[in-house]
């Protein structure tokens, strides 16, 4: 890692994504207490909201053409500013309508920033370096959340709902101010496709990454939902398993990306899908908190496997489509996140049970699918 930290947008990307996860961390924190006590919506309208916030991600193939107009980092910080300005803001609207709009602020921010951190991720680190600098990145992120968890914990009972997203959104702006000041470019590598890239043999990338963008909407959008709606959590509740989850993470994600580079990308896929097809049966069928809890903590760490599918592309695909590539392959990844969050409320209120069965189906569906992922051999692979 000694050599990986003195490189220019490694420092770059690593302010960056803690800023984007901390923005991340503390809107989700606080969403599904603010929405249910400040804003009074059901299941169906929790449904709708996780929609909107996923059609920037679905819209993540235009970064292609924001290049062609703006420096690939300088789109990274932009992207961040925006992530803090809906934070910020999203205490100043507590009704249906005000979510839907502050929403899709921050999932601006937060989807075009990912999408530009892989990219660059990709491009700026081999295939022996990249699985370590996504470990790296989780963990540096682990510890900025902890922080999170740690302030909502403590300024809850003495900060509104709007106080905490204001402060939490003004320091995150900041963060984005920041990165337009830096120019951690490197003229060397090679330049990236200014158009869409889609290839026929990138088409097992482009399926598990479909699968794992659907199953991410069953946890990302009512996983805690479940929590506060079922089980009771209060918002400080749900800050202490955020606490755990990341004070857990931030020892595993290093060991994530090891794990990659020696046991291959095929076996870590296949234990994440294998754990899930568990781990949604368990939220259907368990009726006590502590399993609950302790099923969302498994399910946060078998999330994090899912850099392997970006890694298996390095693996495979051409050093200039990797910037294409992957905002196409976040546009696939949310194809079904626009679409199944609000299937998925419809069907909550038949019964919360079934949207978990179907995550296991598709967990077992990716399990599948991941048994078909391997590469040529050759001297440096």
């Amino acid at each position: 890692m000694k050599n990986i930290s003195i490189n220019p947008m490694y420092r770059y990307l690593i302010v960056l994504t803690i800023a984007s996860t901390v923005g991340l961390q503390a809107w989700r924190t606080l969403f599904n207490n603010f929405a249910v006590e400040m804003a009074g919506i059901d299941g169906a309208q929790v449904g709708i909201i996780q929609s909107v916030r996923e059609i920037p991600g679905f819209l993540a193939l235009l970064t292609v053409y924001f290049i062609l107009f703006i420096k690939e980092h300088h789109l990274s910080a932009l992207s961040i500013l925006f992530l803090g300005t809906g934070v910020a803001a999203t205490g100043l609207f507590p009704s249906y309508g005000g979510l839907i709009f502050t929403t899709l602020i921050m999932s601006s921010g937060f989807h075009y920033y990912e999408t530009t951190n892989q990219s660059l991720t990709l491009q700026y680190f081999d295939k022996y370096k990249s699985p370590l600098v996504f470990g790296s990145q989780r963990r540096y992120a682990a510890a900025s959340n902890i922080m999170v968890g740690i302030f909502i914990f403590v300024a809850q009972p003495f900060f509104s709902y709007q106080h905490i997203y204001l402060i939490i959104g003004g320091l995150i702006g900041l963060m984005g101010a920041w990165g337009f000041l830096q120019q951690p470019v490197d003229q060397s590598l090679a330049p990236q496709h200014k158009k869409m890239v889609f290839k026929k043999k990138y088409w097992l990338f482009y399926f598990l990454t479909f699968m794992s963008g659907a199953r991410r909407q069953i946890f990302i959008a009512f996983a805690v939902f479940l929590m506060v709606k079922n089980f009771h959590f209060s918002v400080r509740e749900i800050a202490v398993l955020f606490l755990l989850n990341n004070i857990i993470n931030f020892y595993l994600s290093p060991l994530i990306g090891k794990a990659i580079i020696h046991f291959g990308e095929r076996r870590i896929l296949s234990l994440e899908y294998g754990s899930l097809v568990l781990i949604f049966i368990g939220y259907a069928l368990v009726q006590n908190k502590a399993g609950i809890a302790i099923l969302y903590i498994l399910d946060h760490i078998f999330f994090n496997f899912a850099i392997a599918i970006r890694t298996y592309f390095q693996k495979i695909g051409a050093p200039e489509d990797i910037a294409s590539t992957m905002a196409v392959g976040f546009t696939i990844n949310h194809i079904s996140a626009v679409v199944l969050p609000a299937i998925g409320g419809l069907i909550w209120m038949i019964d919360y049970r079934l949207v978990f069965l179907a995550g296991a189906a598709m967990s077992l569906l990716s399990l599948f699918a991941s048994q078909l992922v391997n590469f040529k051999k050759s001297p440096d692979n």
